[in-house]
């Protein structure tokens, strides 16, 4: 496993993170959850991201119980605030950031967490009043570093403008080589200010894998068969997406990896992606998956990759 400066910060991150999103305390059953998570600590994944919403908290008890015991210093523990914990619980106001902070801190058990992310921008909220409320929990201790996630650039501008007080070092986007958006502003901000990307879905929720024929129903594995998982992945399922993904294979092929593999190598190829966000429902989907940490694909390949793309994007959006 690689490892790579998270932006500003001194943390090293592992190349390949674990998520939580839709699969651990509620999509995954717990003993395929807990293998999935050491797995990922035997392959040298140290970088683990949760948020307080997956699941209604369900995810940050079962990371906490996986790694309860583990030596700190061995993983990096990122989650996040912002999506509703219940009808009168939402946002990024002051109250919020210290009661979600600590409800997470303790389904976590541990004392801080190395990064603490806003899930998404908080309209509702005075951006002062978020920043600062971060800026204290940090001078705390409770938290080390201050990311974001989906945040418009205009909303980041206008943070970074804000005097005396703690700078985000991470964003956290969606980026695969099916969505482009990070590309058009995101990142070119990003690396003037010492941020790095920690990006979601870089396999668009499986979709890149290649397990998909447009002319097959999904497996009945799969997370597209899933009741709650397969709710996202609709959006990929469309019969030109999964046609224009079969042609990827060849290239692949050609690269000696496999469709996941050359993916996560596309998402990693950019000097400004920190770690590249993977989802597992079962242990060997790591090992695969690790594998992509430091590969040397020839980019005449990625180039052919994004002919074949292209045609399925329009402008920074999808079609």
């Amino acid at each position: 496993m690689n490892y790579r400066k998270l932006g500003a910060s001194d943390l090293l991150v592992s190349e390949i993170s674990l998520g939580t999103w839709l699969t651990y305390g509620t999509g995954v059953d717990r003993d395929r959850a807990l293998a999935c998570i050491g797995r990922a600590l035997d392959l040298g994944i140290n970088l683990f991201d949760t948020a307080n919403a997956d699941g209604r908290g369900a995810a940050e008890s079962l990371l906490g119980e996986a790694l309860a015991g583990i030596p700190r210093d061995r993983y990096i523990l990122a989650t996040k605030l912002f999506a509703p914990m219940s009808a009168t619980d939402k946002g990024l106001s002051r109250a919020q950031v210290f009661k979600q902070l600590d409800a997470s801190l303790a389904r976590l058990r541990v004392d801080y967490v190395d990064l603490y992310q806003c899930h998404r921008y908080d309209i509702a909220t005075p951006l002062e009043e978020t920043l600062h409320a971060l800026t204290e929990v940090v001078r705390q201790g409770k938290v080390r570093y201050l990311g974001f996630s989906e945040w418009p650039p205009h909303c980041l501008a206008k943070a970074l403008e804000i005097p005396d007080v703690e700078r985000f070092v991470s964003s956290q986007p969606e980026y695969s080589l099916l969505w482009r958006r990070p590309e058009k502003t995101v990142l070119p901000l990003s690396r003037e200010q010492g941020i790095s990307q920690i990006v979601w879905s870089p396999l668009a929720q499986g979709v890149l894998t290649g397990k998909y024929p447009p002319d097959s129903a999904p497996p009945a594995d799969s997370r597209a068969a899933h009741a709650t998982m397969g709710a996202f992945i609709r959006n990929w399922m469309r019969p030109e997406v999964l046609t224009a993904v079969q042609q990827l294979k060849p290239l692949a092929q050609q690269a000696g990896i496999s469709m996941a593999q050359f993916a996560l190598a596309w998402v990693l190829r950019e000097p400004n992606v920190a770690s590249a966000i993977v989802g597992a429902t079962r242990p060997e989907q790591l090992d695969e998956n690790a594998q992509a940490s430091g590969l040397a694909v020839d980019p005449a390949l990625f180039v052919a990759a994004d002919a074949v793309i292209k045609p399925l994007l329009f402008g920074d959006r999808r079609k």
